[in-house]
């Protein structure tokens, strides 16, 4: 397995462990009605491991798997270099939304206002990175699909849910769309370095 997949793949499996178990021992927590982020909330049982294992470790791992993938496309067009630092980028936002966990009694302040800048740049700085790679990486036209439909239900999902409606669900599943994404793309733009426009091979010379 290529290290840009093994990298996403241990992230994904990482937050999804983390979520799945984010529930045990607190009967009053909802999957369904809950955001993410309020089980790594500031005196919440265990926060800190949930943040670290949901948030921290994912994000930093997207980053370096990010970094392989740029270092197998040193070549490629500006659009995919520019498009792979915005999706760090977004990596590392969702790495500092653990490290700037939710204050329940502050939310409009303080460490919870930093955990929402940060939660806005996750969203902010993916969708046009993803909109970059579509029309640059040249993966077909699936690939270029495929970041259309996350780059358009990601925000839809995680950002702009309703807050009294089923936000936990909804922003769950923009988390996967997430994760599934840097699955796709660790697979997609792993191994063959894009060309830069006018550059030959040596065989057609």
């Amino acid at each position: 397995m290529k290290k840009p997949v093994l990298l996403a793949a241990v992230a994904f499996a990482l937050c999804a462990t983390a979520l799945v178990l984010a529930g045990v021992g607190l009967p009053e927590y909802s999957h369904r009605l809950h955001p993410v982020a309020l089980r790594g909330a500031t005196g919440v049982p265990d926060a800190w491991l949930f943040n670290v294992a949901a948030f921290v470790l994912p994000g930093l791992l997207l980053a370096w798997a990010g970094q392989s993938l740029g270092a197998a496309l040193r070549e490629g067009r500006w659009g995919v270099r520019i498009g792979l630092t915005l999706v760090q980028l977004s990596a590392l936002a969702f790495a500092l939304q653990g490290a700037l966990p939710l204050d329940p009694e502050h939310l409009d302040t303080g460490a919870s206002r930093l955990h929402a800048v940060a939660w806005a740049l996750w969203w902010i700085a993916f969708v046009p990175g993803t909109l970059l790679l579509a029309l640059s990486a040249k993966r077909g036209l699936g690939f270029a699909a495929a970041c259309l439909a996350v780059a358009v239900l990601l925000p839809l999902f995680g950002v702009l849910a309703p807050v009294d409606g089923w936000v936990g669900f909804e922003q769950r599943l923009a988390l996967a769309l997430w994760f599934c994404w840097w699955l796709l793309a660790a697979r997609s733009l792993s191994g063959t370095s894009a060309s830069a426009p006018g550059s030959s091979s040596p065989a057609g010379r």
